[in-house]
């Protein structure tokens, strides 16, 4: 396993574009932290983005899962080129024939998707420790660790997502147009019908039926977390109104994500068993 990934980073870490996409990943990951830094002094109206809460613990960890995940197009990105260059480079005819089956082939590009899931994971968790601890009023241990399935839901998350463009890759086999396929499949295949059904029964049912596609399970796997912050459920309670929304990370959300990165490796491997190369 060890030599398979190292067989992949060496091909990432060579491709030049892989790698800017790779180090601007982190470096954008990174500026979560220099939000805590803006301030805004006019007169008397004093503002600074670390007072508001959003780097409480133990919301802290909500809120970076959720933000960062914004990010995972850049590691998309990536993952799909990967795809697309070992057929127009003609590797994966070249490692099948030293030596390398297609099951290993599959579980080599596996690892990586892992392997950037559950780096950007600690690189998150890093990051919103070092943020809490500066900023956050509560230190207490049992605070400080609490609230940390949202973490596991990030991975799971990032680990469903990167497994569809992995798919999206062996199925078109060209970076641009397996990135197009994604984008027609989550206008066409998931908006629009979610669309249908929130206007012809309701925005309810609607939802219970978009947990179960592949974009609409790995959106659900962390809710936004701006409505719970206080100082808006606080403003919505001055109007009378009152935020209801459920914030837990549900285990049986993950498990949808987990059966459809099953259904998308295992898919990757039919197609590349079918195919001729």
């Amino acid at each position: 396993m060890i030599r398979l990934l190292q067989i992949e980073f060496i091909k990432l870490w060579n491709n030049r574009s892989s790698r800017f996409l790779i180090v601007s990943y982190f470096a954008l990951m990174t500026l979560i932290a220099f939000v805590s830094s803006i301030k805004f002094n006019y007169g008397p109206l004093k503002f600074n983005v670390a007072d508001i809460g959003i780097f409480n613990f133990p919301y802290i960890w909500h809120f970076n899962t959720f933000m960062a995940a914004f990010l995972k197009l850049f590691l998309a990105i990536v993952i799909v080129s990967m795809i697309a260059n070992e057929y127009s480079n003609k590797t994966i005819k070249q490692n099948l024939i030293d030596g390398l089956s297609k099951k290993e082939f599959i579980l080599s590009k596996f690892l990586t998707i892992v392997s950037f899931s559950l780096i950007s994971t600690l690189f998150i968790f890093v990051v919103s420790m070092i943020l809490g601890l500066m900023h956050s009023p509560y230190d207490e241990i049992s605070i400080i660790f609490s609230d940390l399935e949202y973490l596991v839901a990030y991975f799971i998350k990032l680990l469903g997502f990167f497994s569809f463009c992995f798919f999206a890759g062996m199925l078109i086999k060209r970076s641009a147009f397996a990135l197009g396929f994604l984008f027609i499949w989550f206008i066409g295949a998931e908006i629009i019908p979610y669309v249908y059904l929130a206007s012809n029964h309701s925005k309810e049912y609607a939802d219970s039926v978009y947990q179960f596609f592949p974009f609409g399970s790995i959106w659900t796997t962390i809710e936004e977390p701006i409505t719970r912050l206080s100082v808006i459920q606080s403003a919505v309670q001055t109007i009378g109104e009152e935020v209801t929304k459920e914030y837990a990370v549900h285990w049986y959300e993950l498990l949808i994500v987990l059966g459809w990165t099953a259904f998308f490796i295992y898919g990757s491997y039919a197609l590349l068993k079918r195919r001729d190369l």
